[in-house]
């Protein structure tokens, strides 16, 4: 199917990135002939901002980046948004997490995650060699770079504005309990939550989500009504594939979020599927040109 979006936004883990946590070469140059071409393009990811640090190619560019499945957008160093978790939900959520040993991770905006140090036992646990059998392969690269590198363990809370928690969980069935430990919690407090993985949990600011962070972005870049195409993988997609006009899933897509969709990419996240399919059915397109009177 050949589609003319005026903007794209891509989402990053098992879409844009493989699952080595790598972007290709061939994506790069995808994104930057789109965006000759007068069509912006965006990414749409779970991960933090400071996450994306050192993560993305060296002259990787785009239009916007929407962080935090929604929580913030930013355009360079322009903050187009920002939202904030309710600290007394942060304290609420971190003393059940702590009463059930759930791995947590708090992300402050603009910096590398945090957890408590009276935590540190539990949480280190859950990312022990060797990998569970059921976890994915980039999920557990990045935790246990966290672990390593980039989470700082702190005494006490230091920051006032938190973009989500992450949760994750060595088995499907712990991951499942505690999302219903979450659903009871909701009764009581209002967020939003949402997988964007079979072993994790992330929670953000009630009605937040990559749709509302790809409204607010069209809307700074007066693109508000334009036509746009959305590329993803997981459960944190869902809600920007009903907003936006073109739907489209990775191949290596569960099947129940390639059920939703309007097409499915010939090619996985480890093939460069983005790179694929926004060359044959988008650039491609563009590149026609009408025959001549």
């Amino acid at each position: 199917m050949s589609i003319k979006p005026k903007a794209v936004f891509l989402d990053m883990d098992g879409t844009i990135l493989n699952h080595h946590n790598k972007v290709s070469a061939e994506t790069k140059q995808i994104i930057d002939e789109l965006r000759n071409e007068g069509i912006f393009v965006f990414v749409a990811t779970g991960r933090s901002s400071a996450e994306l640090v050192g993560m993305l190619p060296e002259g990787f560019m785009v239009d916007g980046i929407i962080t935090a499945n929604g929580m913030a957008g930013y355009i360079g160093n322009e903050v187009v948004f920002e939202h904030s978790l309710p600290l007394d939900l942060v304290e609420a959520i971190i003393k059940k997490a702590r009463e059930h040993k759930i791995y947590y991770e708090l992300f402050p905006h603009g910096q590398s995650q945090q957890v408590l140090k009276q935590d540190k036992e539990f949480v280190e646990a859950a990312v022990r060699d060797p990998k569970p059998e059921s976890v994915q392969t980039n999920e557990w690269i990045s935790r246990q770079q966290a672990i390593k590198e980039d989470i700082r363990w702190v005494e006490e809370l230091t920051e006032s504005h938190f973009s989500k928690f992450y949760f994750f969980a060595r088995t499907r069935d712990e991951i499942d309990n505690w999302k219903q430990e979450l659903e009871e919690l909701q009764k009581l407090m209002q967020f939003t939550m949402t997988p964007s993985s079979p072993n994790n949990m992330e929670v953000m600011v009630a009605n937040v989500s990559k749709a509302s962070g790809i409204a607010q972005m069209l809307e700074r870049f007066g693109l508000i009504g334009c036509e746009t195409l959305a590329i993803g993988d997981s459960d944190n997609d869902v809600k920007m594939f009903e907003y936006v006009s073109h739907a489209v899933a990775m191949k290596n897509a569960p099947a129940h979020i390639q059920a939703v969709v309007d097409e499915v990419t010939a090619f996985t996240c480890d093939e460069n599927g983005v790179y694929h399919y926004l060359k044959t059915s988008v650039l491609a397109n563009i590149a026609k040109k009408s025959p001549r009177a």
